[in-house]
């Protein structure tokens, strides 16, 4: 069947070709040809040369088919059983010619396929539209497993009558993987995204809801330290400063909580216009100056007056306070603090140097992370989320800048706060 399948389209060739040298004007243009000596010439080849050509023609499609090595092409009859094999086939599917010619297609299917008739129904289809295409699982001789590109073309004959199927197949084992490592990836992506939401909103959820008994808390002690209720004794107000740092510590962490979640779901707005550094700088310095005072930190600034960003002041204020709160912190007493603005080609910033623990180099991405604060033992005096540098770098990279860090343990620390100058 193999050959009648390559001859059934070789001899409608031939036959065509036949008819037109039967016609007279053909007969007598070619006789005229051959008496003037023009037949011989070889861009003209003489009429029996097409048929011998069409003859290769059939040859070379046999050979075509049985070169092939990427795609499995054979033939089946009109019940489903293979009748030709090609090289294709045999390195897709294992078997050889012997082993699989008279078997049923259905074979290579997996045996809920073939429980479930779609060898058959494939057939079916084949002959009803002319041809069927799939994609599936398909079986090999060892009982593995691949992916299959499926095409199955129903043959006729020139009366009409079904010869059998042409079935070819490609293996897309490979691509089947690419795509399902693509959907896993996506699925993971998408779970991810779903568990940060849900993270997000308990956050925010448990933020609102702490902030209004840490206000009460709050307001409730000034009113004690005020002496609205009485006069208290020396160790009474001492306690009520005590619980009013304690109120301010934790209400400080909830506001960077929920200013985390704001970031991540994308919900904080920013308000950009020209903003002078040396103004942000003199107002953060009255709010850090008492702890530095404190800690006996040396603190020198250095800014130019005219030197202008575009940004959100509000936004600028909030980092630099972080800077400078982490520069009084993590530096020892005795030490010094150094703040200054600075231009660079096109942007503006606050560079804050200070001569504390510093950070090893292996470290200095990782601080940027949400919820990582370096240092952080059962006995140390750092307190803190570790989501201030996280927060800060985000809000600078949102108004067009950046915050950069460079440092070395006990060689103290450097980070710079980059913003687009003001035009």
């Amino acid at each position: 069947m193999g050959g009648r399948f390559v001859r059934l389209r070789t001899l409608e060739i031939v036959k065509n070709v036949g008819d037109s040298e039967g016609m007279p004007e053909r007969r007598d243009a070619d006789r005229n040809a051959s008496e003037r000596g023009e037949g011989t010439h070889p861009a003209h080849p003489r009429s029996d040369e097409p048929v011998s050509a069409l003859r290769d023609d059939a040859r070379l499609y046999r050979l075509l088919v049985q070169t092939v090595r990427d795609y499995a092409i054979f033939v089946l009859d009109p019940t489903g059983r293979v009748l030709t094999w090609n090289p294709g086939a045999q390195r897709f599917k294992g078997y050889t010619a012997d082993e699989i010619i008279g078997r049923h297609f259905s074979v290579f299917y997996p045996a809920e396929d073939v429980a479930a008739g779609k060898p058959d129904e494939e057939l079916r289809q084949a002959i009803a539209v002319g041809r069927v295409e799939d994609e599936g699982w398909r079986i090999r001789k060892d009982g593995t497993r691949f992916w299959a590109s499926v095409v199955i073309t129903a043959l006729h004959d020139d009366q009409g009558r079904l010869v059998g199927f042409a079935k070819v197949t490609r293996d897309l084992t490979e691509r089947r993987a690419s795509e399902l490592r693509a959907q896993d990836d996506a699925r993971r992506v998408a779970a991810a995204e779903l568990a940060n939401l849900a993270k997000g909103e308990f956050l925010a959820a448990m933020s609102h809801e702490l902030r209004t008994p840490l206000n009460a808390i709050g307001g409730y002690a000034d009113l004690l330290a005020m002496g609205i209720g009485g006069q208290l004794a020396e160790q009474q107000a001492d306690y009520v400063q005590r619980i009013r740092r304690s109120q301010q510590h934790l209400l400080g962490i909830i506001n960077d909580l929920l200013n985390f979640t704001r970031l991540e779901a994308g919900k904080v707005s920013y308000d950009l216009k020209p903003v002078q550094l040396s103004d942000v700088v003199d107002n953060v310095l009255l709010m850090i100056e008492p702890q530095a005072a404190s800690r006996a930190l040396k603190v020198t600034v250095a800014s130019d007056a005219g030197l202008e960003a575009t940004a959100d002041r509000s936004k600028v204020e909030q980092i630099v306070l972080n800077l400078l709160s982490n520069a009084v912190k993590f530096t020892p007493p005795g030490g010094s603090v150094a703040v200054e603005t600075f231009r660079r080609d096109a942007h503006a910033g606050v560079r804050v140097r200070d001569t504390g623990i510093g950070i090893s180099a292996d470290k200095l991405e990782s601080i940027f992370e949400p919820f990582v604060q370096l240092g952080r033992s059962l006995i140390s005096p750092h307190e803190g989320t570790g989501l201030g540098l996280a927060i800060s770098r985000d809000l600078a990279r949102a108004m067009g800048g950046d915050l950069t860090a460079d440092s070395a343990v006990s060689h103290g620390s450097t980070f710079e706060l980059t913003l687009p100058l003001a035009q």
